[in-house]
């Protein structure tokens, strides 16, 4: 019987607000067993890359990575917030490691090619995850820190989208261990109506998330955390849900199966 272990994502809005932040990581350090945490940090980067000048370009809420926002991204997501939330999660009592996917050559990602004429940059798209490696540390004691940063085996540092990083770690543990995905944020879990935060649709299978895209009652942003939850449990991750920052013990939200 494999063992449990939980992996937390949590968004860069979250990160950027003290109170939730803070409780995230005390309920965090409280789950038993193994665990990882992942993290954006957006926002972050977009302030710090405003104080230098550097204007950020999004398409479709996708953040443009040219060599000027490759550097204060790398900087950002692998350094600010990552070794902050590495130091106060050993506060905490959790033996933290802080990582992107070139430590331990972790999560391998090839450069985006053209999409629809739009050239996104120093973004990477996954090819591999190791989950051999990652387990190894999971079973030594260490609870992996995880940054949405990249490589691609040929020195570049390539900028990856959280939910995809939360999603092919997942898959690549999945046939190591028990695995419980929840992606947190700052809403009670996936709204059937956007402007309600009681609306909680409770779970939602293929056809649910086909339907529910065809009618618009999901859009934005929230299209590619659902077809990243849905790729999980596609390859063998045992149950993934999406809920609010401070409501990560499992027990709402939504369950996509």
């Amino acid at each position: 019987m494999k063992q449990k272990l939980t992996i937390v994502k949590v968004g860069g809005a979250v990160v950027e607000d003290e109170i939730q932040l803070t409780q995230l990581l005390k309920d965090f350090s409280a789950i038993s067993g193994h665990k990882v945490l992942i993290h954006g940090g957006g926002r972050r980067a977009t302030q710090v890359a405003a104080s230098l000048g550097i204007e950020s370009k999004m398409v479709g809420g996708r953040r443009i990575t040219d060599a000027d926002m490759l550097n204060v991204v790398t900087m950002v997501y692998g350094g600010l917030v990552n070794k902050n939330l590495v130091a106060r999660l050993q506060a905490n009592g959790v033996n933290a490691l802080g990582l992107t996917g070139a430590d331990i050559d972790v999560i391998r990602s090839h450069k985006r090619p053209l999409k629809d004429g739009i050239d996104f940059g120093y973004v990477g798209d996954v090819d591999k995850a190791d989950g051999q490696m990652l387990s190894r540390l999971i079973e030594a004691g260490i609870t992996p820190v995880m940054a949405p940063l990249t490589h691609d085996g040929q020195g570049h540092i390539l900028n990856t989208n959280a939910d995809t990083i939360a999603s092919e770690t997942a898959k690549a543990l999945a046939p190591f261990y028990d695995v419980t995905l929840i992606f947190s944020f700052e809403k009670k879990g996936v709204l059937s109506n956007p402007d309600d935060d009681n609306s909680v649709i409770p779970t939602i299978n293929r056809a649910d998330f086909e339907r529910y895209k065809a009618d618009g009652t999901i859009s934005g942003g929230m299209l590619p955390k659902i077809e990243n939850a849905l790729s999980a449990i596609d390859k063998g991750v045992n149950r993934v849900i999406i809920t609010l920052a401070t409501a990560i013990d499992g027990n709402s939200g939504t369950i996509i199966s």
